[in-house]
C-alpha cells in the first residue's frame, strides 16, 4: 500500500536542501531531538504533574512511546507488502507534542480560554508553528512537508476506528481547527499509536498516585486488553497490523475498538476528571492568567525596548527581553502582543512557569 501523493510533496521543505546521506525523514528526526521545544518537553506535564517523582510519565517519555509505537507498527505491517517509510513515522511521532504548554492540558484548556475560547490555542498547530517558525530562534526547523502534516494532523483527542490519507496537499499554514486528515499512512498511524501510548501508560501513573487500584479496571479490559501498560500496547499495535494488513485503511478491529472505547471512558472518568485532580487544575489556570497578564502589560510598556527589560528586577521580567532579542527578526513580520506572549508561556517548562509565578507574587529582598 502506497500513500495517495507523490512522493516530491512529501519530501518538500520550506528551504530545499539537497538529499541527506541519513535520508529525509531521519534528518527530520535529528533536527527535532536536537530542538530546544524538545528538550524541554522532560519538564513538561503529561496527566500528573510530579517533578519530584522520576517515574511519572513527562511529555518527552509520552512521544518516545509514541514514536516507538509508531515504528512498530510500521515494520509490521511492511511484512505484508506494505510501502510504509519508518523514518517518517518516527519523526512525526518525535514532533508531534512540541506545542504542548506547560501543565499539560490543562495548561492547554486555560491559555485557549484567555485567549477568547474557540481553537484560539490548539496544541497541534502549535506544534506546527514550533517546528515550522518558532524553534531555532524564529527561523524553524525545516521539516518535510510530511513530518509538518502529521504533527498538525495528529489529533490527540479523536478516537475513530479507522483512518484513510487525505489525498489532497494542504496549505498547513491555514489549517485552524482539528477537522483535518493526515495525508500519509504514517500520519494515521501516529495518530492512532498516540491513543496506544497514552491510554495504558495514564493507568500506571494514575496507579502510582493513587487514584485507582489495578483491580478497578473493567474485568473485560483487563481479559481483552491486559492490565498492564506493556499487554495493552502489545495487543493494539497487533491487532491494527493484522486488521489493517490486507485493506486500503488503518484501524482496529470491531472487538479491540469497542473495548478501546471503553478504556478512554474509564480513564476520563477517574483519571482525567478524578475531583483529585482539581487543585492542580485550578492552580494551572492561576499561574496561566497571572503570566499571560503580567507579560501583556510588560510588553505593552516596553514594546522591543531591549535594553529596558534588562534594566528590570525580576529575571523573568529580563529572560522575556531576552527571548523578544532572539526573535527579533521573526516578530518583525509578525507584531501581535498577545500571540508572542502566547509563544513564550506556551514554550514554558512546568518548572521555569511557577518560578515565574513565584517571582511576580512575592516581593524580593532589597538586599538581595
Amino acid at each position: 500500500m502506497q500513500n495517495p501523493l507523490p512522493e516530491n510533496i512529501y519530501l518538500k521543505r520550506k528551504e530545499e536542501k539537497d538529499a541527506p546521506i541519513r535520508g529525509a525523514y531521519f534528518r527530520d528526526q535529528t533536527a527535532i531531538i536536537h530542538s530546544m521545544p524538545f528538550r524541554r518537553l522532560k519538564h513538561k506535564t503529561q496527566v500528573f504533574f510530579a517533578p519530584e517523582n522520576d517515574h511519572v510519565c513527562t511529555r518527552i517519555e509520552h512521544v518516545l512511546h509514541v514514536a516507538t509505537i509508531a515504528k512498530s507498527i510500521c515494520l509490521g505491517l511492511n511484512q505484508y507488502d506494505w510501502d510504509l517509510d519508518a523514518d517518517m513515522a518516527f519523526a512525526i511521532g518525535l514532533g508531534h507534542d512540541l506545542g504542548h504548554a506547560p501543565f499539560g492540558h490543562e495548561g492547554e484548556y486555560f491559555l485557549n480560554k484567555r485567549l477568547g475560547g474557540g481553537n484560539a490555542f490548539i496544541h497541534e498547530i502549535n506544534s506546527y508553528r514550533i517546528v515550522e517558525h518558532l524553534a531555532n530562534n524564529g527561523k524553524g526547523l525545516n521539516l518535510t512537508y510530511a513530518v509538518r502534516d502529521g504533527i498538525i494532523s495528529h489529533n490527540g483527542e479523536s478516537f475513530e476506528q479507522y483512518l484513510v490519507p487525505d489525498d489532497k496537499e494542504k496549505d498547513l499554514k491555514q489549517v485552524k481547527n482539528r477537522k483535518i486528515k493526515p495525508s500519509s499512512y504514517e500520519g494515521c498511524i501516529v495518530r492512532f499509536s498516540d491513543k496506544i501510548a497514552y491510554l495504558g501508560r495514564d493507568i500506571e501513573d494514575a496507579i502510582t498516585a493513587q487514584f485507582i487500584q489495578r483491580t478497578d479496571m473493567p474485568i473485560y479490559i483487563r481479559t481483552g486488553l491486559g492490565e498492564k501498560n506493556s499487554q495493552i500496547i502489545d495487543n493494539l499495535v497487533n491487532d491494527i497490523i493484522n486488521h489493517s494488513l490486507e485493506s486500503d485503511r488503518i484501524g482496529f478491529s470491531d472487538e479491540r475498538f469497542e473495548l478501546i472505547k471503553i478504556l478512554k471512558d474509564f480513564n476520563y472518568k477517574h483519571i482525567y476528571n478524578n475531583p483529585k485532580k482539581e487543585r492542580n487544575r485550578l492552580v494551572a489556570g492561576k499561574i496561566i492568567y497571572a503570566l499571560f497578564d503580567y507579560l501583556l502589560i510588560l510588553y505593552t510598556k516596553y514594546e522591543k525596548d531591549y535594553e529596558a527589560y534588562e534594566k528590570q528586577s525580576l529575571k523573568m521580567e529580563k529572560a522575556f527581553g531576552l527571548y523578544l532579542k532572539a526573535m527579533h527578526n521573526f516578530y518583525m513580520d509578525e507584531d501581535d502582543p498577545e500571540q508572542m506572549v502566547t509563544d513564550y508561556i506556551a514554550g514554558m517548562t512546568d518548572s521555569f512557569a511557577m518560578d515565574c509565578m513565584q517571582q511576580i507574587s512575592f516581593p524580593q529582598s532589597s538586599f538581595s
